[in-house]
């Protein structure tokens, strides 16, 4: 390959984006859904979620919700809706036309396709192009699959398959499709493309590097896969990469590569495990593609697991050399190691770059033409921009290199014994301990196989909640899938992630033990770690295709056109002055760098640029420039509730007990003394004091906090529950009595050593006794009036689907054991004897949900004579079953202080409002409509599965209205239906508010629409849909992408781990969190209040408006000197070198840079402004604004050739002739142009601050104005000569200085009175005439048709 490695600046890694349009294809009907996979991941018994929403219960307590919740539901990734990928107008359509196959797979199922003469799938997609574009229909919504799946058969793989030049994979992590074309360098082609590149003196190397497809096509012949020397991958964004095929002699089974569903030989079924003597692998994206060669193509590699993977036992014995030689081969190096160019290939880059090669053939180009100062100025600015560039490009890099390296030593134990080696070393099946008291971050993602840690898990979920991890089992090692793109809970409360920081690891509980410590197993390394896969989609996140930046370069192509009829022009009439040809040729060129500017593609970054720096200034960060501009034309804006919307913690509000006397509750107890006295003297002796007693143990022994270095860490809502106790913990010695402040922040503290059998235990605090006779066992010991202090002897964790957790408490010196149970109130009636509810349980429940509080409901029961080693043997069945329920915990979540402030401007700009939590669907409405999201007094309807549930595709949902039962939703059409003549009117809600209604939807609810609604169905609910409640993570992404969808513009502002794949997804993703997963989003925010989402909007919307006005004035000062330059060809004159300059860095840089300095208008508009380049009104203004100009320039030159004084110039044949009549002329008159229209285009309101608010522009162009003026009535002669100004009569220099005026006022009339008005009636003639339909977005033609 040496060949190619001549073309040195195009190297394998390259990636070159090449957008091209299509249409959009969507399923039409509900079957294409039905026929999805199941979920591989649920519980049948745990499907009816739907019916409990109403009186849903808490998320997970002690594991954060990213890795613990919503498993019973299917993943975005299962769903047919996911599956459902586009067709590829892509390798397929520009390499494979011709006779190339393509192979089809998705790791475990092979997809085949047979295309001769081309790539055609059955659903007639073949030419089909792609265009990425905000706001685009994503991946998972492009219609029907790419190819129907099937088995393929032994001739396939035996035969055929081994001839294939191509394939086609999807890579589930990232929602990909890419194209893999095998290739081999030809001989004699290679050898004519290095004679092309010298006769053309790099020309050809210069096309072809701007071209990769042509030189491809130029060098290289399609080869089969099995045996090509490279591959192109080409993804389904139309970027195209070369990769070179690395490989290596293996002879190891191919077990120890591929996983187990994908080790099929078709021709040996009895030998199910061959072995693979070499290793062919190419690396995309830095994930692995490994060749297969019995299937015959690249299959990943990342979600390998070791077959012998079934015991714990078995697997601490770690590896041996031989082994580890063989998996450092396959799976690389444990490192996320960002491959950095050298500051060499980076200037290459950069100078070859399509537009500096423009600005060297300029500066060529002038030099010819003696333009030498100009030259010089232009080179410097250029040679500062591209140093600029480099520094920045390089510091970005080595940030994002250090952030995501990391490497440290580890104890690892190989062939029997322990030794230090670099974490770079470990490969899957390596047992390494983690009590190591140097070790902080865990280096990559393993199983813990002993002891027991406390790990920050922010890095992945955004939350800094401590986690527990726990020993992993057999049966959580049997059922690791590493194939999924999340962990299974059941297994994710032993499993260690890479790059999470360790707060505190122990040893095993083994008692003389000395060198017991706490171990671990590698599953995953380097970039197929979470982490790794959280870096690859920084480093290639979707390429964003605005509608502006699309434009834009169509019309540089338009004005370059332009440029062409202009050098055959001017060609033509120099021919006829007699110019020698060399004059000639220059003189053409350089009306091509006239009407296509060079410094227009650097405008557009102006007013980006400025909205950067002021958000900076706001504590908003962005590391995708191009999003900003998106950010002004944001449709609808979504929300996650905590911690977003509202406060990250939760308040307690209080407890409310029962009352076994009354049957009721008691009042609202909102401290413990009120809840139990600590005196005994202080109880009232009339009343029943067991209940509160049990609640308050219940409150301190029923949570999953632990301490690290005197302070408590753990779940938010558990730190809460027991601060409001004010009691003690005490746990291996140390305890979080007030006063005590840890001597290092809990993530830094050192790993304890070996710890002792004795249980956390809580105690009150000071010297009160809580000696509260038999509670709760009816006894009275008079042991019981010892001092109180409880001991924890098991903790069954909270458990998603259970949505709950339980302890088992003993007190000290008492022979009963107690049972203390919190959860969500709605399975209470599972575990609880009946006889013990309340009568006012419903009602009271249904007030606090209704008013948006948080519930927890607290059980509990006794058994006597219960020792140690029984407790440790107690299932949890046996446990939580016959309780008896004490009462309620009510937590309250405040909304932040700009929430509702923030939500009324968003309603008043007109932008859509949608919450989407994981949080209980009552409390979200409640939510909603405290801070403004939902009309206080419109109708909220949630569903209900009437018959069946989220995975029966024959079930079927009701809509009710939240407040008023009786009101209900046609189930097709999701439109009011007529209130019954009974319906309670009385009701805060009344029946004539149905019209302002809006859905809360659960998630389950929104999993069975997105997989088995009708699509008229779907689309409704996703219009009417207000509140999203329940939903997991994947379900938030799909959310997003199935508003896009519909065409709207998303954003999406969350905080946490639920909130990534959203935040990726959405147009405008704005993370709250200052966590490394924050960067995943494009804007940042360190501040926690949702009032960014509007600067965010404001400055976009001001930013996209400068883009306009600055590219629309660099078109104009095109045409301008396009026009002057063009006037002056005619006598074979031309403008000075000096007057070149002026114009350029006197008068166009600095206005155009002032210009964009206009500060957003602090009130964000209804209407949007718009993105479309080409529109009717844009073009309207901009031909008005030439043909005032350009007439304006014709009338001063055709009236200074009228002048009795003027005297034609002479012309010199080898020379222009600057110094003329006409040259001062028209160089004065289109001075005053530059200037005058830059006023015209400072748009003000309503998306810009007032034109008089722009200090330093309105500076710029009173200084400019008058040294205009100055040096063209009364110039110095100095300044005349170095301007190459003639004497020309007063009154006529007087003359077009009032024509300048009169050209602003012409231009400011246009462009508020004539313009615009031609423009709407042009548009609404075409409307009139129009025999199809104005194309307009899907949401706004749903919305008309849900009009009633």
């Amino acid at each position: 390959m040496s060949s190619y490695r001549g073309h040195g600046t195009f190297r394998r890694s390259s990636s070159v984006s090449s957008r091209r349009s299509t249409s959009r294809r969507r399923d039409s009907i509900a079957r294409h859904r039905r026929d999805s996979q199941q979920p591989l991941l649920y519980d049948q018994a745990n499907t009816e979620m739907a019916h409990d929403a109403i009186f849903d219960g808490p998320m997970s307590e002690s594991v954060p919700t990213g890795v613990s919740s919503f498993v019973h539901r299917g993943s975005r990734s299962q769903s047919n809706a996911s599956q459902q990928r586009p067709s590829l107008g892509l390798l397929s359509m520009k390499f494979f036309g011709s006779g190339y196959d393509v192979v089809d797979n998705d790791d475990a199922v092979t997809e085949t396709s047979e295309a001769p003469g081309g790539y055609d799938d059955e659903d007639g997609y073949a030419g089909t192009d792609m265009e990425s574009q905000a706001g685009d229909t994503p991946m998972s919504e492009y219609g029907d699959p790419l190819l129907h799946r099937t088995i393929s058969g032994e001739s396939d793989f035996m035969g055929m398959n081994r001839k294939k030049t191509s394939q086609r994979a999807y890579l589930q992590e990232e929602d990909l499709t890419i194209v893999i074309a095998g290739f081999r360098t030809h001989s004699l082609k290679i050898i004519l493309y290095y004679f092309l590149c010298i006769c053309t003196f790099g020309l050809t190397y210069l096309l072809l590097r701007w071209l990769p497809r042509w030189w491809i096509t130029m060098t290289a012949v399609p080869s089969p896969l099995e045996k090509c020397d490279w591959v192109v991958i080409e993804n389904q964004w139309g970027e195209v990469s070369i990769h070179d095929i690395s490989k290596r002699t293996y002879g190891r089974e191919m077990s120890t590569v591929f996983s187990t569903s994908i080790r099929y030989v078709p021709d040996d079924p009895e030998n199910d495990d061959p072995t693979l003597p070499v290793l062919r692998w190419v690396d995309y994206r830095y994930t692995r593609f490994v060749w297969h060669p019995y299937l015959a193509k690249f299959i990943q590699n990342n979600n390998w697991k070791d077959p012998s993977w079934k015991k714990v036992k078995d697997v601490r014995q770690g590896i041996d050399g031989d082994i580890w030689e063989d998996r450092i081969a396959a799976f690389g190096s444990n490192v996320i190691d960002i491959e950095q160019k050298s500051m060499g290939q980076l200037l290459v880059d950069e100078a070859l770059h399509p537009f500096y090669i423009f600005q060297v053939g300029s500066i060529i180009l002038w030099s010819f033409d003696e333009y030498y100062y100009y030259a010089a100025c232009i080179f410097l600015i250029s040679v500062g921009s591209i140093i600029t560039t480099l520094i920045e490009t390089k510091e970005n890099m080595a940030r994002l290199k250090e952030m995501s390296r990391f490497v440290c030593e580890v104890r690892v134990l190989r062939n029997g014994f322990w030794r230090s080696v670099s974490s770079e070393d470990l490969v899957p099946g390596d047992v390494y301990e983690v009590s190591d008291p140097s070790l902080t971050v865990f280096p990559c993602d393993a199983l813990l196989l002993s002891g027991d840690a406390i790990v920050n898990e922010s890095m992945l979920t955004g939350e800094s909640v401590p986690v527990s991890k726990l020993p992993t089992t057999d049966k959580a090692l049997r059922s690791l899938n590493l194939s999924s793109s999340g962990v299974n809970p059941d297994v994710a409360k032993h499993f260690l992630f890479s790059g999470t920081k360790i707060i505190r690891v122990r040893r095993p509980q083994a008692r003389g033990s000395e060198d017991a410590a706490a171990l671990a197993m590698v599953v995953r390394t380097g970039f197929n770690t979470t982490k790794g896969a959280l870096i690859r989609s920084m480093l290639f996140p979707r390429p964003v295709g605005f509608k502006f930046y699309r434009d834009s370069f169509r019309f540089i192509g338009v004005m370059g056109i332009i440029a062409c009829f202009g050098f055959i022009l001017s060609t033509i009439n120099f021919v006829k002055l007699g110019l020698h040809w060399t004059l000639i040729l220059v003189r053409a060129l350089d009306l091509i760098t006239i009407v296509v500017p060079p410094a227009l593609p650097a405008t557009l970054s102006i007013g980006t640029n400025f909205a950067i720096g002021r958000l900076r200034k706001k504590d908003i960060f962005c590391i995708s420039p191009q999003r900003v501009n998106v950010g002004g034309k944001i449709d609808v804006m979504c929300f996650d509730k905590t911690g977003t919307l509202t406060e990250d913690g939760l308040d307690i509000l209080g407890v409310r007990a029962v009352d076994r006397v009354s049957n009721q509750f008691y009042d609202l107890y909102e401290h413990p003394e009120d809840l139990l006295p600590s005196s005994e003297f202080e109880r009232d002796p009339s009343k029943e004091f067991g209940e509160r007693a049990a609640i308050l143990y219940a409150m301190t022994t029923c949570h999953s906090l632990k301490l690290v270095g005197g302070q408590l860490v753990g779940d938010p809502l558990d730190l809460k529950m027991f601060d409001f106790t004010e009691w003690i913990y005490e746990e291996g010695g140390e305890t979080n009595e007030r006063g005590r402040v840890s001597a290092e922040d809990a993530s830094a503290a050192k790993p304890a050593s070996g710890p002792s059998l004795i249980p956390p235990t809580v105690r009150p605090p000071g010297g009160r006794s809580f000696a509260i006779e038999g509670v709760m066992e009816g006894s009275a010991d008079p042991r019981e009036t010892a001092p109180m202090e409880l001991g924890v002897l098991k903790v069954f964790e909270f458990v998603s689907h259970l949505r709950r957790m339980s302890v088992l408490v003993k007190r000290f010196r008492s022979t009963t054991t107690q049972v203390y149970v919190k959860g969500a109130p709605e399975i209470m009636s599972d575990i609880c004897d009946p006889n013990t509810f309340p009568a006012d349980y419903d009602e009271l429940l249904a007030y606090y949900t209704h008013h948006g509080y948080r519930v927890i409901a607290c059980a509990a029961k006794t058994i006597p004579k219960l020792s140690f080693a029984k407790a440790q043997k107690m299932k949890r069945e046996e446990a939580e079953k016959d309780l008896t329920f004490l009462g309620f915990i009510i937590f309250e979540n405040k909304l932040k202080p700009s929430t509702a402030g923030a939500i009324k401007q968003l309603a008043e700009a007109n932008i859509r409002k949608v919450m989407c939590t994981g949080d209980n669907i009552l409390t979200a409405i409640s939510v909603a409509r405290e801070c403004g999201l939902v009309s206080e007094f419109g109708h909220v309807f949630v569903p209900q599965f009437e018959i069946g549930n989220s995975f029966d595709p024959n079930s079927k949902v009701t809509w009710h209205s939240v407040d008023n039962s009786s009101l209900t939703l046609d189930s097709e059409t999701l439109l009011p239906m007529p209130a019954p003549a009974d319906a309670d009117a009385s009701l805060p809600y009344e029946a004539h508010n149905i019209n302002d209604y809006s859905l809360a939807v659960s998630g389950d609810v929104f999993r069975w629409l997105v997989d088995y609604a009708p699509l008229s169905v779907l689309q409704r609910m996703l219009i009417k849909g207000q509140i999203f409640a329940r939903m997991s993570p994947d379900e938030k992404h799909e959310l997003v992408e199935k508003l896009q969808s519909l065409d709207y513009c998303v954003g999406f502002c969350g905080d946490g781990a639920n909130d990534c794949g959203a935040l990726k997804a959405a147009d405008v993703g704005i993370s709250l969190s200052e966590a490394e997963a924050s960067v995943a989003a494009p804007f940042t925010s360190r501040s926690f209040e949702i009032s960014c989402v509007l600067d965010v909007i404001r400055e976009g919307r001001a930013a996209l408006v400068t883009s306009f006005s600055c590219f629309k004035y660099m078109a104009l000062y095109s045409a301008i000197q396009f026009t002057t330059v063009s006037l002056l060809y005619k006598s074979g004159s031309n403008l000075g070198n000096f007057q070149f300059l002026f114009i350029d860095l006197f008068l166009i840089i600095p206005i155009s840079i002032f210009m964009g300095r206009s500060e957003p208008y602090p009130v964000i508009s209804v209407k949007r402004p718009t993105a479309n380049l080409v529109s009717k009104k844009v073009i309207t203004s901009m031909l008005g604004h030439i043909v005032v100009l350009s007439g304006m320039q014709f009338l001063v030159y055709f009236m200074i050739l009228a002048q009795p004084w003027y005297k034609e110039p002479i012309v010199d044949p080898d020379n222009s002739t600057i110094e003329s009549a006409e040259n001062t002329a028209l160089f004065a008159i289109s001075s005053y142009q530059y200037i005058l229209i830059a006023i015209v285009l400072s748009v003000g309101p309503p998306y810009r601050k007032p034109m008089s608010q722009n200090l330093p522009f309105i500076l710029s162009i009173t200084f400019t104005t008058l040294f205009v003026t100055y040096f063209f009535l009364d110039p110095p002669g100095w300044l005349a000569s170095m301007l190459q100004l003639v004497d020309i009569p007063y009154t006529f220099r007087a003359f077009i200085v009032i024509l300048a005026g009169i050209n602003l006022s012409l231009a400011l009339t246009g462009e508020e009175y004539i313009f615009t008005p031609l423009a709407k009636a042009y548009a609404a003639f075409k409307e009139k005439t129009r025999s199809v339909p104005k194309e307009r977005k899907k949401y706004k033609v749903i919305q008309e048709g849900m009009l009633f």
